[in-house]
């Protein structure tokens, strides 16, 4: 994807923010692995894959991962391990800005967080770990 086209996905995204402040959709899906495009607006809830490792590619605006720690009050699916809570004890805090690349293993609660008025937008791979 062409910076250009993205561009035209961000500006299409930030018009159809939902309730949970983000807006998302799937770029490809190769099966075994997808490339998605997200637009948040506000921070995000915690969650955790304990059977997927994700790539961040931070396109444009600004925020924070915040990744390890202690999920607090995680509810989900053990079968799947895939979790949110409501927040995260702990942990380390990334700054993000175009052009930022970061992987996220298996199984680390994350959460992106964004500066009121703000509003980060990034391709997010998606793959099982090994």
């Amino acid at each position: 994807w062409s910076r250009e086209e993205l561009d035209r996905r961000d500006a299409a995204l930030s018009t159809t923010v939902g309730a949970d402040h983000s807006s998302r959709e799937t770029l490809a899906d190769y099966g075994n692995h997808r490339f998605r495009f997200l637009y948040r607006d506000a921070d995000g809830r915690p969650e955790q894959h304990d059977q997927i490792i994700d790539v961040v590619i931070v396109h444009s605006g600004e925020g924070t991962l915040l990744v390890g720690g202690q999920m607090l009050n995680p509810t989900g699916n053990s079968d799947t391990g895939e979790y949110l809570g409501t927040g995260i004890e702990g942990g380390e805090r990334y700054p993000l800005g175009p052009g930022t690349v970061l992987h996220i293993p298996a199984g680390l609660p994350h959460s992106f967080l964004v500066p009121e008025g703000q509003h980060l937008t990034y391709v997010l791979v998606k793959f099982p770990a090994p």
